[in-house]
């Protein structure tokens, strides 16, 4: 395999990754998420990308984001070039690839549930299509009694005879014994880690099932990396985007990442259906998952009844959540935007799009997502905060909606809303 990485990946690594290469100390200079998503933020108000922080105009660019991130700071982070080579050779060895949110390749899965909070930088080893293939996530405890195991092996073999992809996190105990049942089936299985990727990859049983398709192995931690409770809590999140419906089947009371990460789908993120164990000895915390809107499993017996899952109606997400063929342009990251820059152009100045065709299909779409949140008069800021874009690229589409011809068609309530977005509008 031939690691090949993006321009705007080989940046984004230099200023996230820690780079282990074996052994060694990680950068305390290292961007946090939350310091990346400001600097993709900046960059793409100012109309750049990642690559231009190591382009010819680097010192102009990083002069730009002062504000934002430290100049020598940056300068710190982006000259570990061979400390990246080093760990590219490493990586390479190991049938690891590398993409960022950057890249088209990056799964579209999540940046649909997650926008920007997407890992900027996501490992992985396997079939990179398994991402977008949905299935059934199934979580547990670590520890548990074998009856618990049987039972995640059987939901496993399940989903590989309904041949839905079964998703799950890789730890011990029901992660290990679903994705198993699974595997074992010959079915195919997305394991989403929260340490040690590169252990995991050079499995044996992994290495086969690695190399026949069936599996792909995922973590948004550097592959060398150990476990940390905190990492293990946030890639919760990953599982539930990754997948169509999810099942838990054993969870402490208030406590551990299967609580958590149940608790954070159920309350706030609510990508997908969540279910519970309904069968055998139940346990408090599934019974107060079922009192937060978890659904009791149905039990299929048969590919067809297991199919039915899939059919409940998926919980109102917490935003509005555009198309998944126009996000990958639209969430707030990295990627080039230059149907979006276009468009804005176009909005704000006067100019001719250079791409009028991409930038009114992304209009077409945004109007009939703004329309439905305006059942009152929303800031420009708040409407940006809802569909997770820029508050440029927000303020656009309104002041276009505002001045639309089609306005008198609309019904009279949504009509008053728009209208009053003329005195909304928030300063530039």
């Amino acid at each position: 395999m031939t690691l090949v990485l993006s321009p705007n990946t080989q940046a984004i690594l230099l200023l996230v990754a820690p780079l282990i290469a074996g052994r060694g100390q990680v950068s305390p200079d290292l961007l946090s998420p939350g310091e990346y998503k400001r600097l993709a933020r900046h960059l793409r108000d100012i109309k750049r990308q990642p690559a231009d922080l190591v382009s010819p105009e680097a010192a102009e660019v990083r002069h730009a984001c002062q504000s934002v991130v430290d100049d020598v700071r940056l300068q710190r982070l982006l000259g570990r070039g061979f400390l990246l080579s080093q760990v590219i050779e490493r990586w390479q060895a190991r049938a690891i690839w590398v993409v960022s949110r950057a890249d088209a390749e990056y799964p579209r899965r999540l940046k649909a549930c997650l926008r920007d909070d997407a890992p900027a930088v996501l490992y992985g080893c396997g079939d990179m299509n398994l991402l977008e293939s949905g299935g059934l996530a199934v979580v547990g405890s670590r520890h548990v009694d074998d009856a618990r195991i049987d039972y995640a092996k059987s939901v496993g073999r399940l989903a590989a005879r309904a041949r839905r992809t079964l998703v799950s996190g890789g730890a011990k105990g029901i992660d290990q014994a679903a994705m198993r049942g699974a595997a074992e089936a010959g079915g195919k299985v997305c394991g989403v880690l929260a340490d040690s990727l590169e252990k995991a990859v050079m499995d044996r049983d992994h290495r086969n099932l690695l190399l026949n398709g069936q599996l792909v192995l995922i973590s948004p931690y550097d592959p060398s990396a150990g476990f940390n409770v905190g990492n293990a809590m946030q890639r919760n999140k990953l599982i539930y985007a990754l997948s169509d419906a999810a099942l838990v089947v054993s969870s402490d009371l208030k406590k551990g990442g299967t609580w958590s990460g149940a608790v954070e789908q159920l309350d706030r993120l609510k990508f997908v259906p969540v279910f519970v164990r309904s069968t055998g000895e139940s346990s408090d915390g599934l019974d107060a998952l079922r009192k937060k809107g978890a659904l009791p499993w149905p039990n299929p017996q048969s590919v067809d009844s297991f199919a039915e899952v899939f059919n409940i109606q998926t919980p109102t997400p917490a935003k509005s959540p555009l198309s998944l063929s126009l996000l990958d342009g639209l969430a707030a990251g990295d990627a080039p935007m230059e149907h979006t820059a276009a468009y804005e152009s176009a909005v704000v100045v006067g100019a001719t799009p250079s791409e009028p065709t991409s930038a009114e299909r992304i209009f077409s779409v945004a109007r009939q997502e703004i329309l439905r949140l305006l059942t009152k008069p929303m800031k420009d800021v708040q409407v940006a905060a809802a569909l997770g874009v820029s508050g440029p690229q927000a303020r656009a589409w309104l002041q276009r909606l505002v001045a639309d011809a089609e306005l008198e068609r609309l019904n009279g309530p949504i009509r008053y809303a728009v209208s009053s977005q003329r005195s909304l509008l928030s300063p530039r």
